[in-house]
């Protein structure tokens, strides 16, 4: 059924592709492996590793677009834990032409969990984990000459049905509903070539820490507080027209014990490492 689904799930994607070329739309097509499942300082997965299928397309030029990503394990076990994103959102630029050039990007995203357990069907909502999300995003492209990009994020999360798994009735206590303050910065650091025709490599270093006010995406209880940090690594490497391999390495410091749990119940404060390595193709 997994394989299934991960099939299912590309040949829509590839037809949404062709279509957008037909409708002289633009955007991507982007498949990533994870070797474990990371999101915003929650293991989601355990150590176990994740398929990322994804397709963004950009509305004619607009600055609105649709963005749809699949989260899928590649060990049994973590079905109730897959879930799919959809995203609608609007990005652009103020000032371009100024040294305090913003960008920034204002989205809505629906997180929807398809095969969680549905145990609790005598309890109104209570299978429901599907969360509701705003965003807005903010960079600084231009405010530094030595090539450094701060950028700051701005979430607001809840569930979609208050008397659901992720809200009220949460059978751990808590609920998924707050706010988290991401503080970014990003540097393209220029090498030598990977590879013999390529004269130069673009490093992309990256670095971020996470102020989650009370968001626990699995109803857990969650303290107000410098939740993790996260320092990492990637690259892109063209193979061939529009199509890019992206290989990266991430490393999570872990500050707050009540993000994850060990398998026992007990709080974990572990730090995290993992790579990633992404395909992608533009059109």
């Amino acid at each position: 059924m997994k394989k299934q689904g991960i099939l299912l799930a590309a040949v829509v994607m590839f037809c949404a592709v062709g279509y957008a070329q037909a409708q002289d739309l633009h955007g991507s097509f982007d498949l990533t492996l994870q070797s474990q499942y990371v999101w915003r300082g929650f293991t989601i997965f355990g150590s176990k590793s994740a398929i990322q299928p994804s397709l963004d397309v950009d509305l004619s030029g607009t600055g609105f677009g649709v963005n749809v990503m699949g989260h899928i394990a590649n060990s049994g076990g973590y079905v109730n834990g897959e879930r799919w994103d959809y995203n609608l959102y609007y990005q652009n630029m103020l000032c371009p032409d100024e040294a305090h050039a913003i960008m920034y990007r204002l989205g809505w995203v629906y997180y929807n969990y398809p095969d969680h357990p549905t145990e609790g069907r005598n309890v109104p909502g209570l299978q429901n984990a599907a969360l509701q999300e705003l965003h807005a995003i903010l960079s600084l492209p231009k405010m530094c000459t030595a090539g450094v990009v701060p950028s700051y994020v701005l979430v607001k999360l809840w569930p979609s049905d208050s008397g659901s798994y992720s809200g009220s009735k949460s059978p751990i206590g808590g609920t998924a509903s707050g706010y988290a303050h991401i503080f970014m910065l990003d540097y393209p650091l220029t090498i030598g070539g990977i590879l013999p025709e390529t004269p130069e490599q673009v490093l992309n270093l990256h670095a971020e820490a996470v102020f989650n006010d009370g968001v626990g995406p699995a109803g857990q209880n969650v303290d107000h507080d410098w939740s993790n940090a996260v320092f990492g690594v990637s690259t892109g490497i063209d193979l061939a027209d529009n199509v890019t391999l992206t290989p990266g390495v991430f490393h999570q410091v872990t500050m707050d014990s009540s993000l994850n749990m060990n398998s026992d119940g007990t709080p974990s404060k572990a730090n995290e490492t993992w790579a990633t390595l992404s395909m992608t193709y533009k059109f």
